[in-house]
């Protein structure tokens, strides 16, 4: 969730300054610094479930999982001018396949996450199905995004199958197994959504 600042264009450069110095998380989207606002228990726990399942099921492979305080830059979006200049952003959840690419010049920044989830809230459903998703399209690592429902069971799984393709499976069912595909890992639904209390 985010929260723009002073209304003003900011340089990548002020940006980065500005976020070494911060206590807060903050997001940079076009040259605007949005400040990211905290999640709910059940966002938070939804989160922690998948990095959990996740670390279980990647144990000894080559990946590295990252919560919500890893930044990510997405380079390719300075070069397409349709699309803006820059974006810095902080996604719930991002697996990289090792070794870790960074961005230039920092110790702080990936740059080459194969998977990303983020937990949806009614403030940012819409930003990370259309405008957030298509940026992570760019990254030429990423190959699978998942869309999790923090207030019904309800999961939207991407895949990559082609260049400029993607598909689509929903799973609404407790009782069923999505399977990952960038690294043949599986997650129950029903273990995704432990402790959290639809409907109530």
């Amino acid at each position: 969730m985010t929260q723009a600042l002073e209304q003003r264009t900011y340089t990548r450069e002020e940006y980065l300054e500005f976020e070494m110095a911060s206590e807060e998380r903050h997001e940079y989207v076009n040259g605007e610094i949005r400040l990211m606002t905290g999640g709910t228990p059940d966002h938070n726990e939804l989160a922690i479930n998948l990095a959990t399942l996740l670390k279980s099921a990647l144990r000894g492979k080559p990946y590295r999982i990252f919560g919500a305080d890893q930044r990510l830059w997405i380079p390719a979006l300075s070069e397409i001018p349709a699309r803006g200049r820059n974006l810095y952003t902080y996604p719930n959840l991002m697996v990289v396949e090792k070794p870790l690419q960074l961005q230039t010049g920092r110790t702080d920044t990936v740059t080459n996450p194969c998977f990303i989830a983020e937990v949806l809230s009614k403030s940012t459903q819409d930003y990370d199905h259309g405008e957030k998703f298509s940026a992570y399209r760019t990254i030429e690592s990423f190959r699978e995004y998942l869309l999790i429902d923090q207030y019904s069971i309800h999961v939207e799984h991407y895949v990559k199958t082609a260049a400029n393709q993607w598909l689509l499976s929903e799973y609404d069912d407790p009782d069923v197994t999505l399977s990952l595909s960038a690294f043949e890992a599986q997650i129950e639904i029903i273990a995704l959504y432990e402790n959290i209390e639809i409907g109530a």
